[in-house]
C-alpha cells in the first residue's frame, strides 16, 4: 500500500456546515475503506491549510478517484501529495545513475 499525505481546505459549504465537520469525518473514513484506503489519521489544523489527513491506498488511481468522489460531495478541496517512507526513498536511491559531476576543464 502507498502511502498519502492530504491536504484540505473547506469551501463555503463546508465552513457553512462546520459544526457536523468531525462527523463528515467518520463518513470519509467509511467511504475510504470502501475503495480499500485506510485513513491512518485526520488532523484539524490552522493556517494555509483547514485539515489535513494520511492515507494508504493501493494506488495513485484509487485514491485519485476517492479525493474526486470526496470534492464533488462540495464540502472540501484537496491537495494530494504521494509520501514515501525512509525505507522507500533508500530503494529510489539506489536506482539512481552514477553521474560524473566533475567541471569540465
Amino acid at each position: 500500500m502507498a502511502t498519502y499525505v492530504v491536504l484540505v481546505n473547506f469551501t463555503d459549504q463546508g465552513v457553512r456546515y462546520i459544526r457536523q465537520t468531525t462527523e463528515r469525518a467518520k463518513g470519509l473514513v467509511n467511504a475510504a475503506a470502501n475503495l480499500d484506503i485506510k485513513i491512518k489519521d485526520i488532523y484539524w489544523t490552522m493556517g494555509t491549510y483547514d485539515a489535513v489527513f494520511t492515507a494508504e491506498a493501493p494506488d495513485d488511481e484509487t485514491i485519485t478517484a476517492f479525493a474526486a468522489s470526496m470534492g464533488a460531495l462540495g464540502n472540501i478541496r484537496t491537495q494530494t501529495m504521494r509520501a514515501f517512507s525512509a525505507e522507500e526513498m533508500n530503494k529510489i536511491l539506489a536506482k539512481l545513475p552514477t553521474m560524473d559531476v566533475t567541471t569540465p576543464k
